[in-house]
């Protein structure tokens, strides 16, 4: 098949995992996806609704047949997961992720897939929501958005190509970056917001008076409690997984709130004002250039 893989084995079939699988079929790049899990009732369900071609809770097994595999499991299970397909797993066979950290991917990688570097690619498709299982997954969730590749120094260029290839055919926009920089820029952006959201949340219910503030809660909380909906195995894996970058990050923003601590205390309205003012106009720039970017990928369309 003429820039797509005959056989996909997706371990991990959910949203990302299930997309992942749709936009290839609907792009003609894929013959045979397998879908591998935990939950048999899940994996019935993807096969029902046509996001995988075939089941199989052997990951050993399935990927004897793999072209490509696609771990789009919690990372804190990809090591398990890497060991169980080691010895069973065919040189010629691509094996990347879905990942949120990367990092650790690379180390795991190294150590149960020493002999199959060149082959491994690690990844990081810039889309969720705080959906799950296989009836999450949809056509079109990577129209229009970026991923990350975080090759190893051993990955074969033929391998990254490839992969790249197949993403782009999703629709997304690839980018590359070591996986270092990539775990320092998404603990800033990404990991701990979702930390900060989810302790906000834990604290509200914590109250005596619980119940009356969730009752009076409204948009703004909301909008800023959103993502305390996602799925909290994946994000504790996550939060372990980067930890030396999120607790940076978590320190600055100990900083943060200690400069707000005093300037309420002082009752220092102009440094609170310079403090939003600031935010407020980094917002805006951010969400301008954000809604361009975005405008302008959909006028060019896919990239196929």
């Amino acid at each position: 098949m003429q820039q797509g893989i005959k056989t996909l084995v997706v371990v991990g079939v959910g949203l990302i995992g299930g997309s992942f699988a749709l936009a290839l079929k609907r792009a003609g790049l894929v013959e045979r996806v397998i879908g591998v899990g935990r939950t048999l009732e899940n994996l019935q369900r993807a096969l029902q609704l046509g996001v995988v071609d075939e089941i199989s809770q052997d990951i050993a097994a399935a990927v004897r047949q793999a072209d490509m595999v696609l771990l789009a499991t919690p990372v804190g299970q990809m090591g398990a997961l890497l060991a169980a397909m080691a010895d069973t797993l065919p040189a010629h066979t691509i094996v990347t992720d879905a990942g949120s950290t990367k990092s650790d991917v690379v180390a795991l990688f190294r150590q149960h897939l020493p002999r199959h570097l060149a082959r491994c690619v690690p990844a990081h498709p810039i889309a969720g929501s705080d959906l799950s299982g296989a009836v999450a997954a949809q056509y079109g969730l990577y129209e229009n958005r970026k991923v990350v590749l975080a090759p190893l120094a051993e990955t074969g260029a033929d391998a990254s190509e490839l992969v790249s290839r197949l993403w782009q055919a999703c629709g997304a926009k690839v980018h590359m970056m070591s996986a270092a920089e990539h775990d320092a820029v998404f603990a800033a952006v990404s990991h701990l917001p979702h930390l900060l959201a989810f302790a906000y949340v834990d604290m509200i219910a914590g109250k005596d008076d619980a119940a009356r503030c969730f009752d009076f809660a409204a948009t703004g909380f909301r909008d800023f409690t959103r993502i305390a909906g996602s799925h909290p195995e994946m994000w504790r894996d996550i939060s372990l997984a980067n930890r030396e970058a999120l607790l940076a990050e978590l320190d600055d923003y100990r900083v943060a709130l200690d400069r707000l601590h005093a300037l309420l205390a002082a009752g220092d309205g102009a440094g609170l004002a310079e403090v939003f003012d600031t935010a407020r106009a980094a917002r805006v720039a951010w969400n301008q250039r954000f809604m361009r970017q975005g405008q302008a990928m959909l006028e060019k369309g896919p990239q196929r």
